[in-house]
């Protein structure tokens, strides 16, 4: 049984992330422990560059935010899964600095070894994703992450708008953890 944390950067609740999220977390429950974070409910500032997280003990950032949360949270994660809405085709701002303030030594603790994208935007565009999934594969090739998959829905602007077909994607996608 793994730990699997979900990061949902979508600020609106109940929306379309959230479902899929959801329907994900229900098939990942069948044989591991799930733990889902709305960054919205959380505090956390974006990274200055500052790099002083290098030099300071326990390589703690200067900055006293709920991020803090996150770093234990994700210091005992085995599978990590980011899910967010598109916008102007990048992910969330609050999921943006989140994965921000993982430019810290403290990423090299972290157990993860699979991570998991989900992403849902309103628009049809065949390349709708394509600058995620670009981001996406050079995070799991500079950190040597096997990629367990991806939820990807077009079309989807207002809430309730993912199919039923898009929640058992993400539903097969859980239970494939």
């Amino acid at each position: 049984m793994s730990n699997v944390l979900i990061l949902s950067g979508s600020p609106r609740k109940n929306g379309n992330t959230d479902l899929l999220v959801s329907s994900f977390a229900n098939g990942a429950k069948i044989n591991h422990e799930v733990e889902i974070v709305s960054i919205h409910d959380y505090k956390i500032n974006p990274c200055i560059g500052c790099n002083t997280c290098f030099t300071r003990e326990k390589n703690d950032c200067f900055q006293n935010d709920d991020m803090s949360l996150i770093y234990d949270k994700l210091a005992v994660t085995d599978i990590l899964v980011i899910a967010s809405p598109v916008y102007f085709y990048g992910i969330s701002s609050q999921l943006k600095a989140v994965i921000d303030r993982l430019h810290t030594p403290k990423r090299n603790q972290f157990p993860i070894k699979r991570t998991a994208l989900i992403l849902v935007g309103a628009a049809n565009l065949p390349e709708l994703f394509d600058a995620i999934l670009s981001q996406y594969k050079l995070i799991l090739s500079f950190f040597h992450l096997e990629d367990a998959g991806t939820v990807l829905v077009r079309g989807a602007k207002d809430k309730g708008e993912v199919t039923e077909e898009d929640l058992d994607k993400a539903y097969r996608l859980g239970e494939t953890m």
